[in-house]
């Protein structure tokens, strides 16, 4: 696995990181979420979406259904990448986003982390 990227937006408070890595199996998926889980353990969320050979996975975590996962897939697929992972920690600010703008949220963060 190779951390590729990063970036971090700010959106009412609430902090969102995103990961962007480069897979060399399928179980490295799992190390990188308990890394993130241990460096970040104020979080409140930590979504992902993976794609590795002919498997793919996300994971809202908690957030409403679609909101955070999804888009991070979307991301991959669009822009063809394979063997990639990626992942937003958000720390919540105290401010609920709604589901529009939560989802922009994440598009955004996993977006420019993909960007170098």
């Amino acid at each position: 696995m190779k951390l590729i990227n990063t970036a971090q937006i700010e959106i009412k408070k609430s902090k969102f990181i995103g990961y962007y890595y480069e897979l060399d199996d399928i179980n490295e998926v799992k190390i990188i979420l308990e890394e993130l889980k241990q460096e970040h353990k104020k979080a409140k969320h930590i979504v992902y979406a993976y794609k590795f050979l002919n498997t793919a996975g996300k994971s809202d975590d908690k957030e409403p259904s679609g909101t955070a996962g999804m888009p991070l897939y979307n991301i991959l697929e669009r822009n063809n990448l394979n063997n990639k992972m990626l992942v937003v920690v958000r720390y919540f600010g105290g401010t609920k986003l709604g589901a529009g703008p939560l989802t922009r949220a994440y598009n955004n963060a996993g977006a420019f982390a993909i960007k170098k």
